[in-house]
């Protein structure tokens, strides 16, 4: 594993401790490999989305269609 250092102004700081310790966290490093994971989560996420909405598209999206798709949940498909 890599290290990196960063610097935070006090008032930053002192919401990183803060966060560590009451949210369970065991050290800062930890905390901040968590907020990387969800913004990479995010980044991954936004370009799916993106590239839906950039996609053509293959059909209507109607009632039936909707309603199609519950079934399909409904039997475990």
């Amino acid at each position: 594993m890599s290290t990196m250092n960063i610097s935070l102004p006090d008032s930053l700081k002192s919401f990183v401790d803060e966060q560590v310790s009451q949210r369970g966290f065991s050290t800062s490093s930890e905390y901040m490999r968590e907020l990387i994971r969800k913004d990479q989560d995010r980044a991954t996420l936004r370009e799916m989305l993106l590239g839906g909405a950039r996609s053509e598209a293959v059909g209507y999206c109607d009632e039936n269609y909707f309603e199609g798709l519950r079934k399909s949940v409904k039997r475990g498909v």
